[in-house]
């Protein structure tokens, strides 16, 4: 569906550029704003490579592990019915754990495993638990203690401080996180 309305909106913008007689001004900021996002990914692809690597060695040095181990107390209260289960909970810790890193390519697999458990757990299989829902908001607002991603795009575009954005994100991610918890605790109530 998504591929549709995107479609509808370039093909809508390049008809009204037609009709309107800026073809060629559309045709000059297709031309440019490629190469622009050529030189993006090109900068890109380093700083990645950078933050990927950093992230691989706190997940191997256990720093992820230990992380883990502050969170279960927590995540314990408030996955009630997945807190139950071990193979559940250890799921959606590391898939939130792989998340606070920037891992989002290790959290997947986690966060597939987490909604399979949950799945399993879940006595009305046609519609999500109070769980997978939480977990859902959680992954969303996805806590970030080291937004390697942002701070990567920064870099590539000559930022003085790209990591300045580490305590905002920390603050903004949590309070969504936050925000999103107490939402699911008070809808779960009605729902």
């Amino acid at each position: 569906m998504i591929n549709y309305i995107w479609f509808f909106m370039i093909a809508l913008g390049i008809i009204v550029g037609m009709v309107t007689g800026k073809g060629a001004d559309i045709s000059k900021g297709i031309v440019e704003s490629s190469a622009s996002s050529v030189e993006i990914v090109v900068g890109l692809v380093g700083m990645m490579c950078f933050w990927c690597g950093v992230m691989k060695v706190a997940e191997k040095s256990g720093l992820t592990e230990k992380l883990a181990k502050v969170m279960k107390p927590f995540l314990r209260i408030i996955f009630k019915e997945a807190s139950k289960d071990e193979k559940a909970l250890g799921a959606i810790v590391m898939n939130i754990t792989a998340n606070m890193f920037g891992l989002s390519n290790a959290a997947t697999p986690f966060g597939i495993k987490a909604m399979e458990e949950m799945q399993r757990l879940n006595k009305d299989k046609s519609r999500a638990s109070n769980d997978m829902a939480l977990f859902l908001v959680l992954n969303a607002a996805c806590i970030q203690l080291v937004p390697s991603t942002i701070i990567s795009i920064r870099a590539s575009l000559n930022s003085e401080n790209p990591a300045i954005i580490i305590i905002p994100a920390m603050i903004a991610t949590g309070t969504a996180a936050l925000v999103g918890i107490i939402c699911c605790k008070i809808l779960q109530r009605y729902f």
